[in-house]
Order: C-alpha cells, then structure tokens, then sequence
C-alpha cells in the first residue's frame, strides 16, 4: 500500500510539474506577438536615441527619453560604440552610451535605423528565458558649423530576453511574457554616404 501511495505521489508531482512546464513553454500565436513586442521595442529604442542624439532637443526631454529608455533594458546591458578611425569597439552601460551620446561634440547629428529584423529564433535557456537577436543597421551622421561632416553605418546585434513574470492584479496571480533589451553588439563599421 505504501509503494502505491509513494508512485502516486510521484506520479502527481510529475504532471504538477509538466503542467508547470507546459505555461513555461510559448505557444507559435504568443511567439508571434511576443516577436512583434520586441521589434517594437527596438523601432522605440531606435527613436529615443535619435531624439536624445538631437541637438534640438532641450535637455530635460533628452533626460526624460533617457528614463524611458533605460525601461527598454535589462540590468546591466552594454551598447557598442565603433568609429571609422579605429578598429576598437568600447562598450558602455546604457545611460552613460545616452549621456555620451547628449555631449557628442557636433551641431547636428542625425540617427536613423533600418533593416530591423531577427536574426536568430527565440532559444530557450537554463534559466527558463528565452533568448533572440534582432540587427539593425544605424546611419549616423554629424556635422559641425564649420561644414565638417563625419558619416557611417553600422551593424548591430541586439539581444533581447523574453521571460515569464508574474503579477498581481485584483487579488490575483496573472503571468505573463516580458520583453527586454540586453546587450547591443556592433558587428560592422563601414563609411556611409
């Protein structure tokens, strides 16, 4: 009786357990909307530097994009730097990638991102996240009062995590897919026109 009782007991955790496992997995409909949420993500990032990177924007809505930017983000997500005139690619953390970005020492400056699209399915993890990559392509371009123009196009990988959190609404326990940025790699460096 109790070997019976013992397999029972194992054979309820197994299926509590499958069933956990089964609201861990992402249906084909949800992947389709959680793909969409995190382009979207990317096309507002893409905005949000631009206008940061404006010199026409007065400083405390660069700052208050720069909050809004920073809820794009995972803790502690790096953005890749890369120049023309040098082979070396610095990374920093996102605020202080915007802050650079607010000081750059030009007149104008122009950003604008194309060709945004993944480049690598939603992977599930160890940790139950599930990890893609979208690239884009960023035309940055500015320009001095004296007429001196510097102009190129990158390549970058973004990271993006979608994992499965909880919230409490009314009284109960609701889950739902996040969406956030991770780390922004730059891949190629070329001269634009």
């Amino acid at each position: 009786m109790m070997k019976v009782r013992t397999i029972l007991a194992a054979f309820a955790i197994l299926c509590a357990g499958s069933g956990l496992m089964a609201q861990d997995q992402i249906s084909p409909s949800r992947k389709q909307a959680i793909d969409s949420l995190a382009l979207e993500k990317v096309r507002d990032l893409s905005k949000y530097i631009s206008i940061v990177g404006n010199k026409d924007t007065p400083w405390s809505e660069a700052n208050r994009v720069i909050e809004r930017t920073l809820e794009l983000f995972a803790d502690g997500a790096m953005m890749g730097v890369s120049t023309l005139n040098s082979q070396d690619i610095n990374y920093y953390g996102i605020r202080e990638y915007l802050e650079r970005l607010m000081a750059l020492n030009y007149d104008k400056v122009n950003i604008q991102w194309y060709n945004i699209q993944y480049i690598s399915d939603l992977e599930r993890q160890p940790d139950g996240r599930y990890v893609g990559v979208i690239t884009i392509y960023q035309r940055f371009e500015g320009t001095t009062k004296e007429g001196l123009r510097y102009v190129d196009v990158t390549k970058k990988d973004v990271t993006v995590y979608v994992e499965r959190k909880t919230t409490q609404i009314s009284g109960r326990i609701i889950g739902f897919w996040d969406v956030l940025l991770g780390d922004i790699r730059v891949t190629e460096t070329k001269p634009g026109n």
